[in-house]
């Protein structure tokens, strides 16, 4: 099972990036547990997860969270802007198991 984390500033605009990336995921076969959390709760849950997507609006944030990924040693990557805005869960879902099979 793979295990993605979206972060974004309250851990609630990525509520409908998240569904749109499991319904992605079901009609692939594909079996993840996909979730959302607060920015301040990242440290605290990453070694849960085996790959982080940050949420375009805290992009400032990615090199504080680099760290904490390298320190549990996974990636992490920005959301395309798009993608976000587009709610493109196939696309999101996509990069996110690229970012696993690195």
């Amino acid at each position: 099972m793979k295990k993605i984390l979206l972060i974004c500033d309250m851990g609630m605009s990525t509520s409908l990036v998240v569904k749109r990336m499991q319904e992605a995921a079901q009609a692939q076969g594909i079996e993840a547990q996909i979730e959302a959390k607060g920015s301040q709760d990242f440290d605290d849950c990453a070694a849960d997860f085996d790959c982080y997507l940050l949420a375009p609006q805290i992009s400032y944030k990615l090199a504080e969270f680099q760290g904490i990924a390298q320190s549990h040693g996974r990636p992490i990557s920005l959301i395309n802007m798009m993608d976000y805005g587009m709610t493109d869960g196939k696309k999101i879902l996509s990069q996110a198991l690229t970012l696993i099979e690195a």
